[in-house]
Order: C-alpha cells, then sequence, then structure tokens
C-alpha cells in the first residue's frame, strides 16, 4: 500500500581499486511498508571484501525478518552486524563503516557506526548529514579543525565505533526526519568523500533531474575527472525519493472524522484522558526499563556486577510486563553473563579456585551473546584465578615432598610459592606459603632431633657391640672358643639391629674361623690323647724307648695347640721315662762287669768258664708314670 503510493528510485556505483579490490558493499530492499538501503566499507583490507558484504547481508536479513523503523530495531539490526563480523571464520579480524537508512515511505531514520556518509538534500540544499565517528570529526566539532581539511586529516579513520568492535559497541541512532517529495539521499564510502568534498557533491543534486542514474554518474565522472593515484575502491548510492506516501484519502477521511467525532468528542476526551494517564504511565515504565537495561549496561564495562545484576533485573521485570521481547531477550543474556560472574568472583573469594576458573570461563562463552561486554574483566579474572592456582599447586607440591622428607626440595616450592603470590599481590596465597614454610622448618627440627638421638642410640649400640665383640677377640685370644663364640653370637645380634653390614660379614667370617679352629683344635686333641694312650700302653710293657717316642710325639702336638698345661704335663712325664732308662742301663752295665769278670777268673784258673746264661733283665722297674689325658 505505502510502496505503491509512493516513488523512490535508487541507483549506485561500486567499483574495485587498481588492484581490482572491492572492500565496499551496499544493498537494499523495499517492502510494503519499509525499505532499507545499507551501504558498507569494510576496513579489514580483505581481498573479497568479506566484511562489507556480511554487514549489509546481516543487516538487510535482519531488516526482513522484522521491518521496522523504530530505534530499537535499527540498533538490533547493527548490532547483529556486529556480531556476525566477530563470530565469522576469518584469518583476519573483520571490520566495517556502515549507514543503515530505514524508511517507512514518508519518513526517515538512520543509524551509523563508522565513516560511512549519509546525506539528504531537498531543493538543492543540504537538508540532512551524518558525522563521523572518528577523532578527526571531533576535532572538528571542538573548531580544532576546519570542515574542508577532514577529508585529508591523518585522524580521519580512527574510529571510536565500528562493526567488528568487541567492546562498546554504541552505535548512532537518528532522530526520525520528515520526507518531502522530491528529496534525495546520497549514501557514499570514504573513497568517494575523500575525492569529492561536500560542495561539488551539492552541486551535483542541485542540477538533478528525476533520475538518479545520471546523478550517480555525475559524482562519478567528479571523482574520476582529477584521476586521483591515492583512488581506492569506492562505492555512491543515490535514492531519489520523487514522491512520498500520503494517504488519498486524507481530507475526506479528516471532514467524516470531524463529524463522527463531534458527537462522542466528550467519550473521546475521557478516554483520551484515561488512555494519555496510562500512556505516560506506560512510557514512564519503559523508560524506567530502558534506564535500568543501559545502566546494567554501564555497570557490566565499570566491572560492577552486583549493581549490574540489580539494574538487569530491573529491566527484566519490566520488559516482561510491558512485553518487550528484545529488550528482554538481550537483559536476560545479560543476566546470565552477570549470574555467571559474580559466582565466580565468590568463588574466587572463598578460595574455590577451580570453582572460578569453570565460572568464568562459562561466563566468557556466554559474553559472546552478550556484546561480548566483560570480556577484558573475564580475561584479567581467568589469569588471576590462574596464577592462584599456581600458588597452591606450589605449595601442594611441596607438602608431598616434606612428607617424603625431602626438606630442601619441599623449601624451593614453598619460597616459590611465596614469592609468586608476593609478585600478584595474593596476601591469602602468601600467608599460607609463609605458614607452610614454618611448619616445614617445625617439622624439619623436629626430624634432626630426633636424627640426633637415634645418632646418639646408635652409637651406644655400637659401642656395645663393639666392645662384646673385644670381649669375644680375648677370649678368642685365650683359646676359650666357647666363650668367643658366645660373645660373637651376641655382637653379630646387636650388628643385625643395627644393619652394620660390614660388622655382620667380620663377625659371621671370626664364628667360622672358630668352627674351622674348633674342629682343628679337636683333630690336634685326639692326635694328642692317641700319642698319650700309645706312650703309656709301651710304659706298662716297660718299654720306655717307644713310651719315650709317643710322649715325645704328644708333646709336640700340645705346644702346636699351645696347650700349656699339657704340655707341662707331658713333660714331667719324659722325665719320669728318663729316670726308668737310666736304672736299667746301670744294672745291664753292672750284671755284664760282674760276667766278664767271673769269665776272667775262670781262665786264669784253668777252668773252662761256664757258658755264660743270658742276661736277666733287672727287677728294679722304675715307678709308672701318672696318667696322661
Amino acid at each position: 500500500m505505502r510502496k505503491q503510493n509512493s516513488t523512490f528510485k535508487t541507483a549506485f556505483t561500486s567499483e574495485a581499486d587498481k588492484n581490482l579490490k572491492n572492500t565496499d558493499s551496499f544493498g537494499y530492499v523495499e517492502l510494503d511498508k519499509y525499505a532499507c538501503y545499507v551501504i558498507a566499507d569494510g576496513i579489514d583490507d580483505q581481498v573479497d571484501g568479506e566484511s562489507a558484504k556480511l554487514a549489509v547481508d546481516t543487516i538487510i536479513s535482519a531488516f526482513t525478518e522484522s521491518p521496522s523503523i523504530r530505534k530499537g530495531a535499527i540498533r538490533r539490526y547493527l548490532r547483529a552486524a556486529n556480531r556476525a563480523l566477530l563470530t565469522a571464520d576469518s584469518k583476519m579480524r573483520l571490520k566495517a563503516s556502515v549507514i543503515v537508512l530505514v524508511t517507512d515511505y514518508a519518513k526517515l531514520r538512520y543509524g551509523q557506526a563508522g565513516n560511512a556518509r549519509l546525506r539528504l538534500y531537498r531543493d538543492g540544499f543540504l537538508r540532512l548529514q551524518s558525522q563521523d565517528q572518528s577523532l578527526s570529526m571531533d576535532l572538528v566539532k571542538a573548531e580544532k579543525l576546519e570542515p574542508d581539511k577532514l577529508a585529508k586529516h591523518q585522524e580521519r579513520h580512527n574510529l571510536y565505533c565500528y562493526l567488528g568492535q568487541e567492546k562498546d559497541f554504541r552505535p548512532y541512532i537518528s532522530k526520525k526526519c520528515k520526507l518531502s517529495d522530491s528529496d534525495a539521499a546520497a549514501l557514499l564510502t570514504r573513497g568517494v568523500w575523500e575525492h569529492v568534498d561536500d560542495g561539488l557533491l551539492k552541486d551535483a543534486f542541485a542540477d538533478a533531474s528525476d533520475e538518479p542514474q545520471e546523478t550517480v554518474d555525475g559524482v562519478e565522472d567528479l571523482l574520476l575527472s582529477p584521476q586521483p593515484k591515492d583512488l581506492g575502491s569506492y562505492t555512491f548510492a543515490t535514492i531519489f525519493f520523487n514522491k512520498v506516501y500520503t494517504d488519498p484519502n486524507r481530507k475526506r477521511k479528516i471532514k467524516r472524522a470531524i463529524m463522527i467525532a463531534i458527537p462522542i468528542l466528550l467519550v473521546v476526551i475521557v478516554l483520551s484522558i484515561v488512555l494519555t494517564v496510562l500512556y505516560r504511565n506506560r512510557q514512564k515504565q519503559i523508560a524506567a526499563m530502558e534506564q535500568s537495561y543501559y545502566d546494567a549496561i554501564e555497570y557490566i564495562q565499570a566491572d560492577n556486577y552486583v549493581r549490574a545484576r540489580e539494574e538487569c533485573q530491573k529491566a527484566l521485570g519490566l520488559a516482561e510486563k510491558l512485553d518487550q521481547e528484545e529488550i528482554h531477550s538481550d537483559a536476560n543474556n545479560y543476566m546470565k553473563l552477570i549470574e555467571s560472574v559474580i559466582a565466580g568472583d565468590d568463588a574466587l573469594t572463598n578460595g574455590q579456585y577451580s570453582d572460578a576458573q569453570r565460572h568464568f570461563l562459562n561466563a566468557r562463552n556466554r559474553a559472546r551473546y552478550a556484546d561480548n561486554l566483560g570480556v577484558d574483566y573475564l580475561n584479567e579474572r581467568l589469569a588471576q584465578t590462574s596464577q592462584y592456582m599456581s600458588v597452591y599447586e606450589l605449595i601442594s607440591l611441596g607438602d608431598t615432598l616434606a612428607q617424603g622428607m625431602q626438606y630442601e626440595v619441599a623449601e624451593e616450592q614453598y619460597l616459590a610459592a611465596r614469592a609468586l603470590a608476593a609478585q600478584i599481590y595474593f596476601d591469602t596465597g602468601r600467608d599460607d606459603a609463609v605458614a607452610a614454610l614454618e611448619k616445614l622448618y617445625a617439622d624439619q627440627a623436629e626430624a634432626q632431633a630426633q636424627d640426633a638421638e637415634n645418632a646418639q642410640q646408635v652409637a651406644e649400640a655400637q659401642a656395645s657391640a663393639a666392645s662384646i665383640a673385644a670381649e669375644g677377640d680375648a677370649a678368642l685370644a685365650e683359646g676359650n672358643y666357647e666363650s668367643a663364640r658366645a660373645l660373637y653370637t651376641t655382637a653379630l645380634q646387636k650388628y643385625t639391629e643395627l644393619e652394620d653390614q660390614g660388622q655382620i660379614d667380620a663377625l659371621t667370617a671370626k664364628l667360622a674361623a672358630i668352627t674351622v679352629q674348633q674342629n682343628a683344635q679337636a683333630e690336634l686333641v685326639a692326635e694328642a690323647e692317641s700319642y698319650v694312650s700309645q706312650a703309656e700302653t709301651a710304659y706298662s710293657e716297660g718299654n720306655f724307648v717307644q713310651a719315650k717316642k709317643y710322649y715325645l710325639l704328644a708333646r709336640d702336638v700340645y705346644a702346636q695347640m699351645g696347650n700349656d698345661a699339657k704340655l707341662s704335663e707331658v713333660t714331667r712325664r719324659l722325665e719320669v721315662i728318663a729316670m726308668g732308662i737310666s736304672e736299667q742301663e746301670a744294672a745291664e752295665r753292672e750284671a755284664a762287669e760282674r760276667e766278664a769278670a767271673e769269665r776272667e777268673e775262670d781262665e786264669q784258673a784253668g777252668t773252662p768258664a761256664p757258658e755264660s746264661p743270658s742276661p736277666v733283665p733287672s727287677t728294679s722297674v722304675s715307678p709308672a708314670p701318672d696318667t696322661v689325658g
């Protein structure tokens, strides 16, 4: 209806630079009740102009889904484009300047982010113009820069608002502007306004016909005629509002309305008053809702999430009451972000660092659906939480090492934890590290005292064992094998308890040697006793020579054994035997002399000497020696 009763004509040109790169884009859609025109200037230097095209397509799509000329609607279109650029799968960060113009065929409203420009001309005069969101434009407003110098100023591209902005995205939304027949709008990117000043552009529209393409061609000639060397890609679009929508039955309807209104005027007045009151109340509520909504955003940006939650709750309640779906949806996303941040802050304050990290990560994910508000704060909180966790990881490692009595390495971990905590001004972590150090030093002192006590006990035990072993050595030197064995066994038990392997091996060797010596001694004793037995047998038979031989053998064995008692006893027996042998020899000599004398006498007498009988052994027998053994 509106579109059919109006005449809007649109024409545009969009050209790439000398490198065949076109980072601009223009698009529009004209519906029955509303029309939307969008121009975008990519500022990411993408070869395919991804930023500008994505921005235009996103805005046109959002408009088509929910066409409206309201401020909130246009702001929503721009936010949708901003999110699209932020979340785009691209190797580079996407950024763009944009102008979106929305009209209901009778009025227009525009939204802006960056330095793409809008100009509205009426009867050859400039009726409306956009203001660049740049540092150069701020200088112009402050009268520190001449307007005609703006196009070449070095800060003209230093933007404080643009699509692809992560934080504080605040596009400008204009008031409504009533259109008149023969109005004309111009949309242009920097490639045009850097080379064609506003005066020439105004002249082009002052001399315009009813066909917008002629104006587009004329402006393009103005742009290209000087053959600028630094000309990049450019886009210029114009909309001719040749006929603005007016209700064809307006006058007749007015007259009829007056006639009808008279009878019900009083009722209308009453209803008007009531409705006015209700409307004003609603407007107050809407204003309160919007105030709370934007206050919540400001508190989030100021990192005051407690106040942000209060304001956001107010905005949510009013939005639900007033059926403001857009505000309710956005505020709900903000509330989810706020609640996660507050939960993370509480967990961090309470020392629940793993929970804090989980809440902050969740909040950062939710920030994508809340215009990326609070991302810097969340990154700082995540870094802080990670550092806090590092402090306690060092303390925990120190505790483990301390339990293993690795005190020096544990001390290094505690000192590292204390240093890190001091560096990040983490008082609680520093205090816990200091407490851990104090406990470590106390445990270390206690362990040292216990070690000293244990060392003393070990020294005493070693001294006792050494004394017993020395007694065993003395007994062994005296030939007291059994006593030596008992002492060595006792000393061995003590050294076993002390785990002194050297002494254990030495005493084991000594005990083995005692066994060998005892066995050898037993053999010598048996040998000596055998000699003594044979000597006693020979002596009893009167064979003193043989007896002497065996006693001599026995004496040698006892001398080898070092058995002085037995040696003395055998020596005494040998002396007795020696005496017995001497008496026997004397008797034999006497008998022989007597026999020789008798034989000589007989020879002298001439009497044949009788045959000498066999000598009779002397009957004199030495007393038997004492029994040996």
